[in-house]
């Protein structure tokens, strides 16, 4: 069978299902944790630094969430300046730095947030007026991508798989289940991934990490008229709900970068919703590779769609990243620190060029 016809005509089965899906009962106990304060620092070095020297590091979200609210972002680079630079409708925040050659290139960010566990009511009635999102926010978030495209094969696939959808909301669930149903979590991938959904939709090659499977979930939804937006993050935190694979369990979150999503469904605001972690718990949950009916997966395939457990920390909506002072190409997201040298950029998966670490502090 041809693979891409498979995925496309999968679409009917999996919209079904959706449909039948309401907000877990027990994603209201989330709304009543209260807030927790954290304490994020980032300390990078360059081990090899030639010429001029320049490091980036992404801020906490530079806005107010019902979930996050980023108290501060202070940074440090004693050989080198430092700044701040916003974006605002991408709520984008990076912290640039540079070192002149000879330096020791270091650059300490600590950034103050305080997050509560989220959920939305999906059978409740319209957001309140301080959670609408104005027209030209929502215009923003519709709009393509480099790798995010709205067109093509994007939204046929969009179109298959919300066939006899009849609201906002049943088209939502829809592209939700279809990603779950019809992606896999690819422990090759180098980081979060690439984030290219045309190419895994025409090569019918279906696996990667956050930055592909919810990258997909934000190009299907925006294709058929429903804003939504990635959201890069770091996990900080263990998991409270008992998902080992879905947080830290030490003190180090160097290796926690992770991505989710949101849709706005105007009935309801922004909706969180993550489909990339339902293919985590199925490949990583102890003992591994889980089916899709095991009890511990359907329970976070259902929870995920509508709520979100703020064991992790917000960066930015942003793709497409032009880095200050860079004339390397732009990021397609950003959630690793990054550097460049005279001899280029840095690969920031290579601990002999390129050292960090992330810490984490629970501010009582």
């Amino acid at each position: 069978m041809n693979r891409r016809n498979f995925l496309q005509t999968a679409s009917a089965a999996c919209a079904g299902l959706a449909f039948s899906r309401s907000l877990p009962a027990f994603a209201d106990a989330l709304m009543t944790s209260g807030w927790r304060t954290f304490e994020v620092t980032s300390r990078v070095e360059v081990l090899k630094p030639n010429g001029v020297t320049r490091i980036w590091l992404p801020a906490a979200l530079i806005r107010d969430t019902p979930y996050q609210r980023t108290l501060s972002n202070k940074f440090s680079a004693e050989t080198g300046t430092a700044k701040l630079t916003k974006d605002m409708p991408s709520a984008l925040g990076i912290v640039s730095a540079t070192y002149p050659a000879n330096a020791k290139p270091v650059l300490t960010l600590t950034s103050r947030i305080s997050t509560s566990n989220y959920a939305v009511d999906l059978a409740g009635s319209k957001p309140a007026p301080s959670q609408r999102a104005s027209k030209a926010e929502l215009d923003f978030f519709l709009q393509p991508s480099r790798y995010v495209p709205t067109a093509g094969i994007v939204k046929e696939t969009a179109l298959k798989a919300t066939a006899g959808a009849k609201t906002d909301v049943d088209k939502a669930r829809a592209i939700y289940e279809w990603i779950v149903e019809n992606t896999f979590r690819d422990p090759k991938v180098r980081g979060c991934g690439r984030g290219d959904i045309r190419a895994m939709l025409e090569t019918g090659d279906m696996g990667g990490k956050c930055a592909d499977i919810n990258a997909l979930y934000v190009g299907m939804a925006r294709s058929v008229g429903l804003p939504a937006r990635h959201i890069y993050g770091l996990r900080i935190v263990k998991s409270d709900l008992g998902y080992k694979s879905l947080g830290v369990n030490t003190d180090k979150a160097t290796k926690g970068q992770h991505c989710r999503v949101e849709v706005y469904l105007s009935q309801h605001g922004w909706v969180p919703a993550d489909p990339a972690d339902v293919r985590k718990v199925v490949l990583e949950e102890p003992p591994g590779n889980r089916a899709l009916t095991d009890e511990m997966v359907t329970k976070a395939r259902t929870r995920l769609f509508g709520s979100w457990e703020m064991n992790w920390m917000a960066y930015n909506y942003a793709h497409d990243i032009v880095l200050p002072g860079s004339a390397k190409q732009p990021l397609v997201y950003f959630m690793y620190p990054q550097a460049e040298t005279s001899d280029g950029r840095v690969d920031p998966f290579d601990p002999d060029n390129f050292k960090y670490e992330i810490s984490v502090k629970e501010v009582t």
